[in-house]
C-alpha cells in the first residue's frame, strides 16, 4: 500500500536538481591538482571525492535480534581471556577475521560482512535501548521519532509496489514505527510465512465481497457531499483502495515461500526465522523498501553459553543463506543487510551462567550496496576494563545507513510541533563505504 504523503510533515529538499559524478569531476580535475578551481569549486570537487563509490542500495534487511545478542558468542570472541567464557573463534573467508565458533556458514560469507565491534549506546534498557537502535535517537517525550524503515518509505520514491514498502516479519515487542512521519509508514506486521498474510483475504464470497465494496461506494459518496475536504484529510478512501490493491496483487506471492525450490528452502533452515530472511529476499525483490526479520530470545542472564548456542543454530544458516542468495541474484549491490539487537552483553560472567545488559561496546554487522565487507571496525578490550577502541554513536551507524541508500542524514523533516529533526544524529562511518 503506498502511503500518501503526510501533511502535517513539511519537508526540505535533500537532493539538488543536479548531480555530479564523482569520476567525471575528478577526472577534469586532474592529478595536477586543484589549485585552478575557484573556492567553490574546491568545495565541490572535495565532495565529490567524499561521495561513496557505486550506486546507492535500494532496500534494507534488518535481522532484528531481540533482547541483545552478546558479542563474545557471536561476532566478537575473546577465546583463552578471562571474559571469553566457553566459546571458540573460528577463520573465516575474510583474512585476519575470526568469529564465534556455531556460525561456520556466516564465515564462509565475512569477504561480504563489515562488523563494527566498537558500538556504544546511552540506553540500556530494552525497549528504550531498542527504540534508540531503531530510530536513532533517544526516546523522547517531545517526538516519536520514525524508524529507519520509516525514514526510506518517507524518503525515497515510492516505486509501483502494491504490497507495503515497510514490513517486519515475526514482530517482536516493539517492532518499527512511523513516528512522526504518520502512522501509515508503521511496518505491515506478519508472521511466520508458512502461513497466510494476515487480513488480506475477504471472509465472504468473492460476489458478496464486490456487493459490499458497491454498497460502500454509494455511502460514501452520500456522505462526501458537502465535505470532501473533511474526507480528503481523513485518507480512509485512499487506504481502502490500497487495501483492496494488495487483496489482488499478484506481489503477495513475494511472502509464500512453499513457492522456493525446496533446496532453497533447506538453505535458509527449517525455521519461521529462516523463512522470514527468505520472504525478505523475495519482497525486496518485488520492491519492498525495508523488512525486519526478528529473532527473539537473546536476553541470556542465566544460561548464557547454551541459550546462545542455540540462537546461533538458527541465525547462521539463515543469515548466511540470504547473504549468499543476494550475491547469486545480483540483489545484494542493491540491499542493506543489517545484524543488530538493542545492545551487546556484559564482559563478566553472573553467578547463574547469564551475561546481562552492556551497552558499552557490542558489534553491529552490516552487508551490501556500497558497504565494504571483509573489515572491522572497532575493538573491545579482551580483559573488558578499558573503553572500545574508535567508538561508533547509533548516530553514526545510521547515517551510514542512509548515506548507503543514497540519503543524505543531515536532511531535516519538521515534526508536527515544528522542531527539525535531522534523518541521523551522526555521520558516515567513510571506512565502510567503499
Amino acid at each position: 500500500m503506498e502511503p500518501l504523503s503526510n501533511p502535517a510533515v513539511s519537508v526540505h529538499p535533500h537532493r539538488s536538481s543536479w548531480t555530479i559524478s564523482r569520476r567525471s569531476f575528478l577526472g577534469a580535475a586532474g592529478l595536477a591538482g586543484l589549485s585552478w578551481l575557484t573556492p567553490v569549486g574546491q568545495l565541490l570537487a572535495q565532495a565529490a571525492e567524499r561521495q561513496p563509490r557505486g550506486e546507492p542500495a535500494h532496500s534494507i534487511i534488518l535481522l532484528w535480534m531481540e533482547g541483545g545478542p552478546s558479542q563474545l558468542e557471536t561476532f566478537d570472541p575473546h577465546p583463552g581471556t578471562r571474559i571469553g567464557g566457553e566459546t571458540k573463534a573460528i577463520r573465516t573467508a575474510a583474512r585476519a577475521i575470526e568469529i564465534a565458533d556455531g556460525l561456520e556458514a556466516v564465515a564462509e560469507q565475512m569477504g561480504s560482512i563489515a562488523l563494527i565491534r566498537s558500538m556504544i549506546s546511552k540506553e540500556g534498557d530494552h525497549e528504550r535501548a531498542a527504540s534508540m537502535m531503531k530510530n536513532g535517537y533517544r526516546p523522547d517525550p517531545t517526538a516519536a521519532y520514525p524508524s529507519i524503515g520509516a525514514i526510506c518509505c518517507h524518503e525515497l520514491p515510492a516505486g509501483g509496489t502494491d504490497v507495503p514498502r515497510h514490513i517486519s516479519i515475526l514482530p517482536g515487542a516493539w517492532p518499527s514505527r512511523g513516528g512522526f512521519l504518520g502512522a501509515e509508514y508503521d511496518a505491515f506486521l506478519t508472521y511466520d510465512p508458512l502461513q497466510k498474510v494476515p487480513d488480506v483475504t475477504s471472509p465472504v464470497p468473492a460476489p458478496r465481497d464486490e456487493l459490499r465494496f458497491k454498497d460502500l461506494a454509494v455511502l460514501e459518496k452520500t456522505f462526501a457531499r458537502g465535505r470532501n475536504l473533511r474526507v480528503e484529510n481523513t485518507l480512509h478512501q485512499h487506504m481502502v483502495r490500497s487495501a483492496r490493491t494488495m487483496m489482488t496483487t499478484e506481489q503477495l506471492r513475494a511472502f509464500d515461500v512453499s513457492l522456493e525450490p525446496a533446496q532453497v528452502r533447506l538453505a535458509y533452515g527449517d525455521t519461521p526465522f529462516g523463512r522470514g530472511c527468505l520472504a525478505a529476499r523475495r519482497l525486496v525483490e518485488v520492491g519492498v523498501r525495508c523488512v525486519e526479520v526478528t529473532l527473539s530470545g537473546w536476553d541470556t542472564h542465566a544460561e548464557n553459553h547454551n541459550l546462545t548456542s542455540g540462537r546461533k543454530q538458527i541465525l547462521d544458516p539463515a543469515f548466511a543463506a540470504l547473504i549468499k542468495d543476494l550475491k547469486d541474484r545480483d540483489l545484494l549491490r542493491r540491499t542493506i543487510v543489517v545484524w543488530a539487537g538493542e545492545f551487546g552483553r556484559t564482559p563478566s560472567i553472573n553467578p547463574l551462567g547469564g551475561r546481562d545488559h552492556w551497552p558499552k561496546g557490542f558489534t553491529v554487522a552490516l552487508a551490501g550496496g556500497p558497504i565494504r565487507g571483509g573489515q572491522v571496525i572497532g575493538a573491545t578490550d579482551p580483559e573488558g576494563k578499558k573503553d572500545v577502541e574508535r567508538p561508533i554513536s547509533i548516530g553514526d551507524l545510521h547515517a551510514t545507513i542512509l548515506t548507503a541508500v543514497g540519503l543524505n542524514p543531515r536532511k531535516e523533516n519538521i515534526s508536527p510541533i515544528g522542531r527539525p529533526i535531522r534523518l541521523a544524529d551522526g555521520d558516515p562511518i567513510a571506512d565502510l563505504l567503499s
